[in-house]
């Protein structure tokens, strides 16, 4: 699904060059669960960008699904991303101003999916992450772990091939955090592919493969179970 190949990427100012990436490769096949590993800036965070199509690399070459989108422009990026990949976020990112059931049904706006199309797909979703009781309530009016179930219902609600969690269980306790991950497990178990950021090491065991990097490479390579 996903092939990187001396994967650059520099932030400038006018006095400074950093290197976030530093001629990264690795491949994700369909179906795999993959951590990505390494202390605070060593290029994690800006590769899972890239993956998702939220930025562009300097260097190397990117392809998604046999189509090589290293030089995309934004729109394409954007039209990729939307029917593709979904995002889960440490701090979950929902709308303070909309309900849970509002929240997830954004996506398949920006999707043109028609209304009766969409209360179907939101209501099954929210059954799924056992939330469809929450549906009229805002966000702030939720725990810690029901708007990550939230965040996630959002992120698969237009069934896309990859997920990308950034630190996903960051702002949860133990145990509302293994729910998540067990959450994401099944999703993989139905053929999603995930790729996870993470700083912990119980949650990286719940992958197939361990990623570490270090000053925006990779340095290790732990193989934990095979995808099915």
């Amino acid at each position: 699904m996903i092939k990187i190949t001396d994967l650059e990427k520099y932030y400038r100012t006018e006095e400074v060059q950093t290197v976030a990436l530093n001629k990264l490769s690795f491949e994700v096949k369909e179906g795999e669960f993959v951590a990505i590993m390494g202390p605070s800036g060593c290029g994690k965070s800006t590769l899972l960008n890239i993956v998702g199509l939220l930025d562009d690399p300097d260097g190397g070459t990117f392809i998604f699904n046999d189509i090589d989108v290293t030089n995309f422009n934004e729109r394409k990026r954007a039209n990729l991303r939307k029917h593709n990949i979904g995002f889960v976020f440490q701090s979950f990112n929902l709308i303070d101003e909309l309900t849970v059931f509002e929240n997830v049904e954004l996506p398949l706006i920006y999707t043109g999916i028609k209304p009766a199309e969409r209360k179907e797909r939101v209501e099954k979703v929210l059954e799924k992450m056992q939330i469809m009781h929450r549906r009229n309530h805002f966000p702030q009016q939720l725990s810690g772990g029901q708007q990550q179930r939230v965040a996630i219902a959002r992120a698969v609600v237009n069934n896309p091939k990859l997920i990308l969690a950034d630190e996903p269980t960051g702002n949860l306790d133990s145990s509302n955090g293994n729910e998540v991950m067990d959450l994401l497990t099944e999703l993989n178990e139905q053929g999603t592919t995930i790729i996870m950021v993470t700083h912990s090491e119980h949650d990286a065991k719940y992958s197939h493969r361990i990623i570490r990097m270090l000053d925006g490479q990779k340095v290790t390579e732990n193989i934990l179970t095979e995808a099915l």
